[in-house]
């Protein structure tokens, strides 16, 4: 069942992106009155699941779920169609427009992708707010996995700042450590003392490829009572926190119950924190289960939530937008620098539809659809011919230069850039296909 609802959020998702960056191209055709042939979702060689025609325009649901498009009377595209160039130009193609009105529709797609985004991340904020972990609540710091260890992160470190920019929001920590074609240097709070920690960019490479990177970090959970249940715990009370347990001690609340359980039917001796003193040497018999007697606070962290109005979400959305593009074009420009290996890590469509959780979440869903919104704009602005920015770039020499790129060229561009993109969908998919399958 898990594996259905991820699929369906992948194609229900797929579905709107597609549809929304075709219908950008479509609208703004229209605007400057050139003829759409076709609008399809989806790819239909040799035949498509069904489709119906109105006006001069026919739409359509293809049966190769790759992308979607629309074919534009008067323009070399996916189809490679080249019989229009046999007839004279007519008023209603795309050739017959000036420049500026071409490069628009180009464009068209990507900025419907980007306005989607927009709008995605206004409703968010207004529906749901922003909600993140702030790390100063990381009070007791955090336990790194083995990665972490190799680099010189200690178990109870807390992040104070990376490459001198103040670490607070969590869930942006590895972006910040991770997005880099250089050294980082990173400042943790250790035993009350800043420490310096430099790590290299052949380290951080390291550890992406090998996955170090999942669960690098997780926070410390304390021993917080929040009540006392037994009698034999009445020297405890809420709010204590325990800090040591015999010669146990600065452990977390998992490295704790390990010990008491190892103590059962025995008595030990309890340092707790209360009220800022440091109270020590209390006895405390262990029940034959191996319990203390009291329960411990389930979440002592708390998660910030800023919420907004209307109004207030409409700058917040844009700039949760821009701050996404810029991160994403970061990572793009890492993909094609060899030195950072990040172009080991691309994925292709079971990457994109492992994303998606296996339980359906309305706020995480269009979280990860504005996400890949961005992405699918960034990637189609590309000058790589094929794609709208291949197209664009032409235009727009066309716009400054006042020479317009001849049929045969643009025909060649064409075939250069579907066989680049046919090489990055092997390649990405093929990725999954090592990761998934046979690593």
């Amino acid at each position: 069942m898990e594996l259905i609802i991820k699929i369906l959020q992948f194609f229900l998702c797929f579905t709107i992106l597609v549809g929304i960056h075709e219908l950008g191209h479509f609208i703004m055709a229209r605007v400057f009155r050139i003829r759409v042939e076709k609008f399809y979702i989806f790819f239909d060689p040799w035949f498509s699941l069904f489709k119906f025609r109105r006006g001069n325009t026919e739409y359509g649901l293809g049966w190769l779920p790759l992308g979607g498009y629309v074919k534009i009377a008067g323009m070399i595209d996916e189809s490679m169609d080249k019989e229009y160039q046999q007839r004279e130009v007519q008023p209603w193609e795309f050739r017959a427009k000036p420049a500026w009105q071409r490069f628009l529709v180009m464009i068209a797609g990507v900025v419907m992708n980007v306005l989607l985004a927009i709008t995605i991340y206004i409703g968010i904020c207004y529906t749901w707010g922003e909600t993140y972990f702030p790390n100063d609540e990381a009070r007791w710091g955090y336990n790194f996995n083995e990665a972490g260890h190799r680099m010189g992160f200690r178990d109870g470190d807390r992040f104070v700042s990376i490459d001198g920019e103040k670490v607070d929001d969590i869930s942006m920590l590895l972006n910040q450590l991770l997005i880099t074609e250089s050294d980082r240097e990173v400042v943790v709070l250790r035993d009350g003392k800043q420490v310096t920690l430099h790590l290299t960019l052949d380290e951080l490479i390291d550890m992406r490829r090998e996955k170090g990177y999942e669960n690098l970090f997780t926070l410390r959970m304390p021993f917080l009572i929040d009540s006392v249940a037994a009698p034999t715990a009445a020297a405890l009370q809420r709010g204590d926190e325990i800090v040591a347990i015999d010669g146990v001690h600065d452990a977390t609340y998992t490295e704790y119950r390990r010990y008491l359980q190892s103590k059962a039917g025995d008595t030990v001796s309890v340092t707790v924190l209360r009220g800022g003193e440091r109270i020590a040497g209390l006895g405390i018999p262990i029940s034959a289960e191996g319990t203390l007697g009291v329960f411990a606070d389930p979440q002592p962290f708390e998660l910030r939530t800023q919420h907004y109005t209307f109004w207030q979400a409409i700058p917040a959305g844009i700039h949760k937008t821009g701050k996404v593009i810029a991160s994403y074009w970061e990572q793009l420009k890492l993909i094609v620098q060899p030195k950072t290996k990040m172009y080991e890590e691309l994925g292709g469509f079971i990457a994109i539809g492992s994303i998606f959780p296996g339980s359906w979440d309305w706020q995480d869903f269009w979280l990860k659809t504005a996400f890949l919104s961005i992405i699918l704009a960034v990637m189609n602005i590309l000058p790589i011919p094929g794609l709208d920015g291949g197209h664009a770039i032409f235009t727009f020499w066309e716009m400054i230069s006042g020479r317009k790129v001849s049929d045969r060229v643009l025909e060649a561009a064409q075939y250069v850039g579907l066989i680049i993109i046919l090489f990055l969908l092997l390649y990405a998919n093929g990725n999954d296909v090592y990761r998934f399958f046979i690593k």
